[in-house]
């Protein structure tokens, strides 16, 4: 039986000094407008000289690997952890060499959001979806090329949840 082996994708920091890596296909390709997004990427954006990193609208694009898919090959001492709150659960890890937003980790979650802006190459799996647009503030009409949900859909779930099983089955 011939296996595929599956693309490794590279992402770094806007300086070059944090570089991590996602192995194989990503548990989903999402566009959140989540309030926590939304004011995550302002806070972010708004640090000096900071990349932006967020869609034209005001949407963050996210590539969601397992957390044994993704690694930080080099530039790991360098992340520093941005909450919206001091007990939040989430954390966006930023590159203190320049003020790149690389990804969030949600805990207790075995999964990692990282943002797709920071991916080299244009070989990006498409978008699958958009949520929580109830959130939008954008005055443009949505895109049409993906299925939106005013919140979380059952499709979101139904992939975290069959990707920990693969995960906990050691697939």
């Amino acid at each position: 039986m011939k296996r595929i082996v599956a693309p490794t994708r590279r992402m770094s920091c806007a300086c070059g000094r944090v570089r991590c890596e996602a192995m194989g296909p990503p548990i989903v390709a999402v566009v959140c407008y989540c309030d926590d997004c939304q004011e995550g990427a302002r806070r972010i954006e708004a640090l000096a000289d900071a990349p932006a990193f967020r869609d034209e609208d005001g949407g963050t694009s996210l590539l969601v690997y397992r957390d044994d898919r993704f690694r930080c090959s080099s530039g790991e001492e360098l992340l520093v952890a941005r909450r919206l709150e001091e007990n939040s659960p989430t954390r966006r890890m930023v590159a203190s060499c320049c003020n790149a937003a690389l990804f969030l980790k949600f805990e207790p979650g075995f999964w990692i959001s990282a943002y797709r802006a920071r991916f080299e190459g244009s070989d990006l799996p498409p978008r699958e979806m958009r949520n929580q647009t109830q959130h939008r503030g954008a005055a443009n009409e949505l895109p049409r090329d993906v299925p939106s949900h005013r919140g979380f859909p059952p499709r979101l779930f139904a992939k975290i949840i069959a990707a920990r099983i693969a995960m906990l089955l050691g697939r």
